[in-house]
């Protein structure tokens, strides 16, 4: 039987490669395209929107299927479709072309990355899938480290189509053999086997009402998430401009929260991996108001401190999508429930550019208060769900 940390290693270059070679190229690529097909760049973001789309919807049926077959055919065949959509890309004269090619590459997308991923050790290793989970996060934390530098150097070297064929044969040459040697799993492994109320997660015992609660406050937690993820991906270079930093600066302030994410992610592997993972959650959900705030009253001069609070944020938050279904809700059935409660997330990352970038075009470094907001709402959403941990009110029978 391999071993939980050999896979995990396999799964997290693996995510690398699926992060790098999908949500960062646009980032590095969309120009170009754009360019040479006949459209915006803002046209090419659009066609990435609904990729994220296409994710979300194909999310909870990739999820149902890891739950019945595991993670490696599943994940076998994502990049199989990943290989696909990007050489579709390579090969765009069109507009149209661009959006079937986005479309392709998200049924890829929710069958391939993070969600997929987590339910796959889940499915492997049952409640003791927490550390699993970290660590593929830790690893593919450098996927924009490595992807960014990579699609720039192959754009300049062999053009925006040869950049796609490239990474298209990387998921055929890495990508597939990393997920080729994943574990089988049988109908009756330790995921399987998880039958009893211990083992199903601490919210196994609620009520009905109380667990549908539950569900509700972290898929809306997620979508905050995700909403003020990408909203700061896309526009934190324009918010630190717009609170007096430089240009120069501004592009390397913002270039720490890449850094700051695997720190965050190191924090929770070693101080914090003992710690419950609602704390964790909370503690993290606080980082981005917190960083907010200081440069709300302190300028520019807390720009820095900003995006460093965003990245370690972020990065624990990012572990506490894949570690809070299995400690509430607990091993079984764990991959459908999760492509459900990303659900939302998908959707809200979908339109986060857009919508945040209507708020920094009105308010300037004041949408800042907006995004610390609902990151303080999310940090309530997990404050209620701890307190409903601690108050269990009995099943009806």
């Amino acid at each position: 039987m391999q071993s939980k940390t050999t896979t995990t290693v396999m799964l997290g270059v693996a995510q690398t490669l699926a992060w790098a070679s999908s949500y960062y190229l646009p980032a590095v690529l969309a120009g170009a395209i754009g360019k040479d097909v006949g459209i915006s760049a803002s046209t090419v973001f659009g066609a990435f929107s609904v990729a994220l789309l296409v994710a979300a919807g194909i999310g909870p049926c990739a999820g149902r299927l890891i739950d019945r077959l595991g993670g490696r055919p599943v994940l076998i065949a994502s990049n199989l479709v990943f290989a696909a959509g990007l050489a579709a890309l390579s090969q765009a004269t069109h507009g149209s072309h661009v959006f079937v090619a986005w479309a392709l590459m998200g049924l890829a997308m929710g069958s391939g990355l993070y969600e997929a991923a987590f339910a796959t050790v889940v499915r492997l290793h049952g409640q003791d899938a927490r550390i699993a989970i970290t660590g593929i996060t830790l690893l593919a934390g450098f996927a924009s480290t490595v992807g960014w530098p990579l699609s720039a150097y192959l754009e300049s070297t062999v053009g925006w189509r040869g950049a796609c064929l490239v990474w298209a044969a990387l998921h055929l040459v890495v990508g597939l053999p990393l997920n080729v040697l994943l574990p089988r799993v049988g109908r009756t492994d330790q995921a399987s086997k998880e039958a009893t109320v211990a083992d199903q997660g601490v919210g196994a015992d609620l009520a009905p009402a109380q667990q549908r609660r539950a569900a509700f406050l972290m898929a809306y937690v997620f979508a905050v998430t995700w909403f003020i993820s990408t909203a700061m991906a896309a526009h934190l270079p324009e918010l630190l401009l717009a609170s007096g930093a430089a240009l120069g600066a501004a592009v390397g302030i913002a270039a720490l929260v890449g850094p700051a994410q695997v720190a965050g992610r190191v924090i929770e592997f070693t101080f914090l991996r003992r710690a419950h993972p609602l704390l964790s959650a909370r503690l993290a959900t606080l980082a981005h108001p917190l960083g907010a705030l200081c440069l709300g009253m302190l300028g520019a001069s807390a720009a820095t401190a900003f995006a460093v609070l965003h990245g370690l944020g972020n990065g624990i938050l990012t572990i506490a999508i894949g570690t809070l279904p299995l400690l509430i809700f607990g091993a079984k059935g764990y991959g459908q429930r999760q492509g459900l409660l990303m659900v939302p997330a998908r959707i809200v990352q979908a339109g986060a550019p857009f919508l945040f970038g209507l708020a920094v075009e009105r308010w300037h470094d004041g949408a800042l208060w907006f995004s610390a907001l609902l990151g303080l709402s999310a940090f309530l959403a997990l404050w209620i769900m701890a307190t409903d941990m601690r108050r269990k009110e009995p099943a009806s029978p």
